[in-house]
């Protein structure tokens, strides 16, 4: 299935401005690379305006405007998009994960969806408010195909130290989830560093984040649990970014992250 075909404009302004783009450039009869060229963007750049892998910016919605002949609604509904909550947060940086070319995560409480293990995520939709378990443990582990997908993302993952020494089910899913983690830190795509506990208190414990790099653009999502937010705003992801390198500075390196990761798992045994 397309990912234009998952849209839902009735809840989401995002989706109704990317199947508007896709209705009025059919309409028009005008092909990807056009729009683009009078946009100043890529023929593929169009494509993921009209999927909602991507945005357009205020000047590109304008030349857009005066493309279609639709006033300033393209402006418009670009403004208000941006202004509102949108439901659809998670399952859009869900997305963003297919098609990166860079992930830069840090996690503060558990272990990131891309690595979870079957029993690790059976049992936080077990305990949590899942009303579909079985449902949302296959959608998680479908996506875990990022990693093996041609062209993987590459990925550096901080993790603070309670991702990891927190028993999650019993000892033997937590063992068997540290073990992944060990094995996923040597793939040649992936970085994983563990912040210690001995760092104290640092900005990553006001909340988990990722960075995604998708042609060229930055994006960053914030996770909360109420909902997640999806930043656009260079500047706000750029603060988020130098968090990010702020918090590796203070992490262990790449082979003391891995004997941090299996003396814990032996102590689990």
């Amino acid at each position: 299935m397309l990912r234009r075909e998952t849209l839902e404009p009735r809840s989401s302004m995002w989706d109704f401005l990317a199947s508007y783009l896709h209705f009025l450039r059919t309409k028009h009869g005008y092909s990807c690379a056009y729009v683009g060229e009078v946009a100043g963007a890529a023929r593929q750049t169009v494509s993921h305006w009209e999927s909602g892998y991507r945005k357009p910016d205020e000047r590109q919605t304008e030349l857009l405007d005066d493309l279609y002949g639709t006033g300033k609604l393209l402006a418009t509904l670009l403004y208000w998009a941006k202004a509102g909550h949108d439901a659809n947060w998670y399952q859009e940086q869900v997305a963003l994960e297919t098609i990166a070319a860079e992930i830069r995560i840090y996690e503060a409480g558990l272990v990131p969806g891309l690595f979870q293990t079957e029993s690790y995520a059976r049992t936080l939709f077990t305990l949590g408010d899942s009303t579909d378990v079985e449902g949302d443990l296959k959608d998680r582990m479908a996506r875990k195909a990022v990693l093996s997908r041609d062209a993987p993302p590459r990925i550096r993952a901080l993790l603070d130290v309670n991702v990891v020494d927190r028993v999650v089910g019993n000892g033997a899913v937590m063992s068997a989830q540290l073990e992944h983690l060990i094995e996923v830190s040597q793939l040649p795509n992936v970085i994983i560093n563990i912040i210690p506990r001995s760092v104290g208190y640092h900005l990553g414990l006001q909340g988990s984040f990722k960075i995604f790099t998708v042609g060229g653009e930055m994006l960053a999502y914030t996770e909360a649990a109420a909902g997640g937010r999806l930043m656009r705003d260079p500047r706000e992801i750029e603060r988020m970014r130098m968090r990010h390198d702020l918090l590796g500075a203070d992490a262990l390196s790449r082979q003391a992250s891995r004997d941090f990761l299996r003396r814990l798992q032996e102590s689990m045994r």
